[in-house]
């Protein structure tokens, strides 16, 4: 029994990095409701590494390349480390849910593989200001390094996925990616928050930050992501009668882009 749960956990951390990452796991592992109900656990670790290649990424760019273009290019690499996968969810998103139809209209558009005007313009308007963002960090703010940021962010926006996951219905019963997710429980999302905090709290560490001035930072990310990914759960449950793969792309970016806009805000009032 103790093997069997090893083996799952195992499968399960490398179905998280394949599932939300683009960077190369050569080893096959089923995609089955019981390993994909571990891996939530491990959607933490996935923007770890995720943040971990993008700080690195843009340090190594930062020296060669001026703070705009730098910035565009640095968020064009963050993009393709997911695929582009919660990017397409906030277009689908963004198309359903602003298109102000019945629920079931909102939900059939949001399937369909076609982009219309509100996902474009929402596509748009997000990587404005996620690029500005990433500019003020690597630029126009000097109060702390930039790279903690950039490396906490996207472990905050997947342990928010969990949560979700597990506290509100799937909008399409019986179908759908969020279906493979059913077994997901609270204890996942309080694993996955666990692992959230103690990964940004080694970040903190490694980049010199005080114990007491990391553990308020620590508290500040975590409320500001919860904060915000509850209100928008719930206003999407509202809308849709429960929340999709989709809405759970849509709410990884507007967590990210939140997080980053109220780090540029901090750092700018130190």
């Amino acid at each position: 029994m103790v093997r069997r749960e090893v083996k799952l956990h195992v499968q399960a951390l490398i179905a998280a990095f394949q599932f939300l990452t683009r960077i190369p796991v050569p080893v096959t592992v089923p995609f089955v409701e019981p390993v994909l109900a571990r891996s939530v656990i491990y959607f933490p670790l996935a923007g770890a590494l995720i943040g971990v290649c993008l700080a690195a990424f843009a340090f190594v760019l930062d020296l060669f390349v001026p703070a705009w273009p730098c910035a565009v290019i640095v968020l064009a690499f963050w993009t393709a480390l997911s695929g582009g996968l919660h990017l397409d969810g906030w277009m689908d998103t963004a198309d359903g849910v602003l298109s102000h139809r019945s629920r079931e209209r909102m939900l059939e558009i949001m399937k369909d593989s076609r982009v219309g005007a509100m996902g474009v313009l929402a596509a748009v308007l997000l990587l404005l200001l996620k690029a500005s963002l990433v500019y003020e960090l690597l630029d126009g703010v000097q109060a702390m390094p930039y790279w903690p940021l950039l490396v906490t962010v996207p472990i905050w926006s997947r342990a928010w996925m969990t949560a979700a996951i597990a506290c509100w219905p799937n909008a399409r019963q019986g179908e759908g990616i969020a279906v493979l997710f059913n077994e997901v429980k609270g204890l996942h999302a309080a694993a996955a928050f666990f692992a959230a905090a103690a990964g940004t709290w080694i970040v903190l560490w490694i980049s010199g930050m005080k114990e007491n001035a990391a553990f308020i930072l620590l508290l500040i990310i975590g409320l500001i992501t919860v904060c915000c990914g509850w209100l928008l759960a719930a206003w999407l449950n509202r809308k849709l009668g429960g929340l999709t793969g989709d809405t759970y792309g849509a709410m990884n970016e507007a967590i990210e882009a939140v997080l980053l806009l109220a780090a540029v805000i901090w750092l700018h009032a130190l």
